[in-house]
């Protein structure tokens, strides 16, 4: 495929409300029997290719045109609009786990370049109870049960199959960042100012022996024709526990991150939905910040809930503010930036990398 698959429309993500996407479902598609066909032709074609997985190109996983353009129409709106969008209808099914795990793969190869997620350096994490605790030093959230703190992930967008689902809870929540800052710019003008000031966030030891520790980055950029949100309170937390160095935090910062554990949540900006077996998620992490629900599983370890998630930079992201470049690695538009390297590293995935931006035509500055 062209390497503009991701092809936005000129206007950015925008405020919205539950109540605008309870009337206006355009942030969901659903495949039709001609495109579900053609993901599984890709799937057996990327099978037959018998390949390692940094070896493969969009070559490798051809696609029809039925889904070229849900696949098209879905990452596009996640730079516009809302800011965020569902494919529905994968038929996960008919595959085994592993197979599921090289269609979201293939995906992947068509719309952007995966980033690294863990101190293994990991390309896909499996989401999923695996016994690991949340509220600790270097906990992570992906590996537990645990209702999460609202949070954004370290890439343009993040991908998220539903596999298997929770016996109980496990709710998906996303909220609209723009619908909050606008919320506290209405009602709270004096903590605009505070929003960008530096707060600390500890790495949760992902990035690995040698790296730093934490980072510092502002929860809104400064940029006023792009915007751009992130925050994790866990992991400021974490920063201001577990680092003497870093700052404490001042008395205005711990009212802001309240009001923003607050208003978060709120019916107002938030909205919940439930993912289901064969549903794609694809949230812009600086329009939308998400979280979810605590879940109970089912006994039966093939029932469990389980969902694959990729971190992606894609051809068609925003420039970022001078401020993040530190932690993103690259702030231009439609470069490849973001992930946490770990201490896993290779030569493969390096070559991946750099000819996966070639591939898309994005900007890429070598590590």
């Amino acid at each position: 495929m062209e390497h503009d698959l991701i092809n936005p429309r000129p206007a950015p993500p925008r405020a919205w409300s539950p109540a605008e996407l309870q009337i206006d479902q355009s942030w969901i598609i659903r495949l039709d029997d001609t495109a579900v066909e053609g993901f599984h032709a890709a799937l057996l074609h990327a099978k037959s290719a018998d390949k390692p997985l940094f070896s493969l190109t969009s070559d490798d996983f051809p696609l029809n045109s039925a889904a070229a353009s849900a696949l098209r129409q879905a990452f596009g709106a996640t730079q516009t609009g809302f800011g965020f969008s569902l494919l529905k209808g994968f038929p996960v099914e008919r595959w085994s786990a592993a197979d599921a795990r090289l269609l979201h793969w293939g995906l992947g190869l068509h719309v952007g370049v995966a980033r690294t997620q863990n101190q293994a350096s990991q390309v896909m994490n499996d989401v999923r109870d695996e016994g690991g605790s949340y509220k600790v030093k270097n906990g992570r959230g992906y590996n537990t049960n645990a209702g999460l703190d609202f949070h954004v992930d370290s890439c343009d967008v993040v991908a998220l199959m539903c596999l298997q689902t929770a016996k109980q809870g496990g709710t998906s929540m996303v909220s609209s960042s723009i619908g909050v800052v606008d919320e506290i710019r209405r009602s709270r003008p004096d903590l605009l100012a505070v929003m960008q000031q530096a707060f600390h966030h500890s790495y949760q030891g992902a990035g690995g022996p040698g790296r730093p520790a934490f980072y510092t980055c502002p929860i809104l950029g400064s940029d006023p024709a792009h915007f751009a949100f992130r925050t994790n309170r866990k992991n400021i937390v974490a920063a201001q526990r577990d680092f003497e160095e870093v700052p404490r935090l001042t008395a205005q910062q711990t009212e802001l991150l309240d009001l923003l554990d607050m208003l978060l949540p709120d019916p107002r900006y938030c909205y919940s939905m439930t993912l289901e077996r064969g549903d794609l998620q694809l949230l812009n992490n600086y329009a939308v910040i998400h979280s979810r629900t605590h879940f109970e599983d089912h006994e039966e370890p093939e029932r469990k809930r389980h969902l694959l998630r990729l971190w992606l930079a894609v051809p068609g992201s925003q420039p970022l503010p001078p401020e993040w470049e530190s932690y993103f690695g690259d702030r231009r538009p439609g470069a490849v930036r973001g992930g946490v390297r770990g201490d896993h590293i290779t030569p493969e995935f390096l070559a991946y990398e750099e000819r996966q931006a070639a591939a898309l035509g994005m900007r890429y500055r070598r590590p």
